[in-house]
């Protein structure tokens, strides 16, 4: 069974935001994903640093 995407998370009081970011890998290549659970005023900040 396929698992859903879980674009925000919800802890407590404080709203959070998942983001995922498609990145190559130096090694083979390939391109892996990086996962990150912030707040949502970060994720700006977050897809454009590399």
């Amino acid at each position: 069974m396929a698992k859903k995407p879980m674009s925000r998370v919800q802890r407590g009081s404080k709203r959070l935001t998942k983001a995922v970011k498609m990145v190559r890998s130096s090694k083979t290549g390939a391109y892996v994903f990086q996962e990150k659970i912030l707040d949502p005023s970060e994720v700006d900040a977050y897809f454009k640093e590399k």
